[in-house]
């Protein structure tokens, strides 16, 4: 396998293809694919009845790299292969031995590191070297703000279920980046789905996961776009009678994005077509480009530059910087007020 582009869905089609790989490294932040790469290989590598004598898991916490090397030296037993998986990996101290065995891994053994919150020491250069010569090194990180809305909609599409922009937003938000409770989330809208009708929508957002449809951060930035001051002012009295519906840190990421694009719109040649501002944006439909034709009509350039100063300010502010007890409550309305005026 081409380490140059080693991604969970390039290792899950080999692993699907049964093209299998004697060591599989699996380090970093988000455990979500570390988990789910590991747990295919747990279930679908061997047979039930070959599962007893040749699959074993181990916790780093409680061998060392010498154990780990000798049991993946055995042979299988009455099967073409054996799986050794283990779990906690960054827990291991000493990794000499299994960068010998990493140099000259057993053909019919497939060992699985699963090292979360973590990666490789970066001194360790023989040793990422041995691994990526004879499997395959994994790194799992933490998706951004901005990819959530996408990886939504492609579990989802996978599940055989569709979403609006506004319900995907709204569920990006309030879930965050923990893929592990994010996709617990949407299994659960999952299961509320009717077969005839497999499209997820805000209402059904607020009855499953318990996020308002009316009052969130999705339609904090609705009303911002619009300049309706009014709405916003009561979405924000919402979100300080109910701290848990919104917080700073997923709103000022979505508000700075916006305004950042915003910025770059006043620049697009064709400004008042949508089709050439959605191209010019790279987005995937002109649809998504009305809010930002409705800005241009709502902020001048100068004002956009000043919102964006600001939300630096603020965010800044909301992590510590020069602001010794402002709550984060008062940040947000320090925002707005300064946004609408």
């Amino acid at each position: 396998m081409a380490q140059a582009a080693v991604t969970y869905e390039s290792v899950m089609q080999a692993l699907e293809e049964r093209q299998f790989q004697p060591v599989y490294y699996l380090m970093g932040d988000e455990p979500y694919y570390i988990d789910k790469i590991a747990d295919w290989i747990a279930e679908n590598v061997l047979q039930p009845e070959e599962k007893d004598f040749n699959q074993t898991i181990l916790f780093g916490s409680d061998v060392n790299a010498s154990q780990i090397a000798d049991a993946a030296k055995r042979y299988p037993m009455m099967a073409e292969r054996q799986v050794l998986i283990v779990k906690e990996a960054q827990n291991i101290k000493n990794t000499e031995p299994l960068e010998k065995y990493f140099q000259h891994p057993m053909p019919s053994t497939i060992l699985v590191m699963c090292h979360k919150n973590g990666k490789i020491d970066g001194r360790k250069t023989g040793y990422v070297k041995a691994i990526r010569e004879h499997g395959v090194l994994f790194e799992s990180k933490k998706l951004s703000e901005r990819e959530l809305p996408a990886f939504i909609e492609r579990y989802l599409k996978a599940h055989e279920a569709s979403i609006d922009p506004k319900s995907t937003q709204i569920i990006a938000d309030s879930i965050g980046a923990d893929l592990n409770r994010l996709t617990g989330e949407l299994d659960k809208v999952l299961l509320s789905l009717p077969a005839e009708n497999r499209r997820v929508t805000p209402q059904i957002v607020q009855d499953q996961i318990g996020v308002s449809k009316d009052f969130n951060s999705y339609e904090l930035r609705d009303a911002i776009v619009n300049r309706n001051i009014f709405k916003a002012n009561q979405i924000i009295k919402y979100f300080d009678d109910n701290p848990k519906a919104g917080s700073i840190y997923s709103f000022l990421p979505m508000l700075f994005n916006y305004f950042q694009n915003l910025m770059l719109a006043y620049y697009c040649p064709q400004k008042g077509s949508q089709e050439a501002l959605a191209q010019w944006l790279d987005m995937k439909s002109p649809w998504a480009a009305r809010d930002y034709m409705t800005g241009m009509r709502n902020y001048s350039a100068m004002k956009v530059l000043q919102i964006i100063s600001k939300i630096r300010e603020i965010d800044a502010k909301s992590k510590g910087l020069d602001n010794p007890n402002t709550p984060a409550e008062e940040l947000v309305k320090e925002l707005i007020f300064f946004t609408f005026h």
